[in-house]
């Protein structure tokens, strides 16, 4: 089985290249792609080597990184290949290169535009997440099932920069009561684990990338949560499409569903 070799190279690459460079980037390695969103020397070296050592497990996989992404959208097509590892070399860039957590490496496997395994792994707490389709999910080989028990006011992330005003406004104001509205970790290698591990219940997202999304959402279902589209569409890494709902269970996504979703649908 591939999944032990790839959390051995997720692991080499934190200790090889992201780790040295945390706290030790210069301005010159940090580079901002368009406002709000910049990229590093260290992504651009953990995507290289990350894409070579995947690569060599599964000959003729294609690779989709985030940073190759970037330089050339055409690299999206082969999200619908048979077999492509999707691959965000430093996820939370931003915390990142501002010296500080989180931000993690995530890693997923997606067979015809479906994700069968997923990897997000955190360096500095040594915490690998993963899953595999139909065979739940785990975090440094104890597996992890969700609360059955929902709290009386669900905590909730809500990701909103890139909403429209409208919209943002419109979502606050019907989330506003009925939830613990808390600050978002800005990386999704750390708010899928928060909402599998009920400390966070619910989350929202407007950007819906695959080096972002597919693999936390994999490990999140994989957990007993819910992550899917507003309308309840299964997250598929090639649609490009906005909108996403996580919750801790599947009655909590309801429930957010119903009370939110209609922000999105008018």
């Amino acid at each position: 089985m591939i999944y032990g070799s790839v959390q051995s190279i997720i692991r080499q690459v934190a200790r090889d290249i992201v780790l040295p460079h945390y706290q030790n980037l210069q301005l010159s390695d940090i580079k901002e792609k368009y406002p709000g969103d910049v990229v590093t020397v260290a992504d651009r070296l953990s995507e290289e080597r990350l894409g070579h050592e995947l690569a060599a497990l599964i000959p003729g996989a294609a690779i989709v990184g985030e940073e190759a992404s970037e330089h050339d959208p055409s690299v999206m097509d082969h999200l619908t290949a048979d077999q492509a590892w999707i691959i965000d070399p430093i996820d939370g860039t931003g915390n990142f290169a501002a010296g500080k957590p989180p931000f993690g490496i995530i890693v997923a496997l997606s067979e015809a535009n479906e994700t069968v395994a997923a990897w997000l792994y955190d360096p500095l707490k040594d915490r690998m997440c993963y899953a595999a389709k139909g065979q739940g999910a785990f975090i440094n080989d104890k597996k992890v099932s969700v609360s059955e028990a929902p709290p009386f006011k669900p905590i909730a992330a809500l990701a909103t920069s890139y909403m429209t005003p409208h919209n943002r406004e419109k979502l606050l104001k019907a989330a506003d009561g009925h939830y613990q509205i808390v600050d978002i970790p800005r990386c999704a290698a750390e708010q899928y684990p928060r909402l599998a591990l009920g400390i966070n219940h619910i989350s929202t997202f407007e950007r819906t990338l695959p080096w972002d999304h597919a693999a936390g959402i994999l490990f999140l279902n994989e957990a007993g949560g819910k992550a899917a589209r507003w309308n309840g569409d299964a997250y598929r890494p090639a649609d490009r499409k906005t909108g996403l709902l996580g919750a801790s269970s599947p009655e909590l996504w309801d429930e957010a569903a119903e009370r939110l979703g209609h922000v999105f649908s008018d």
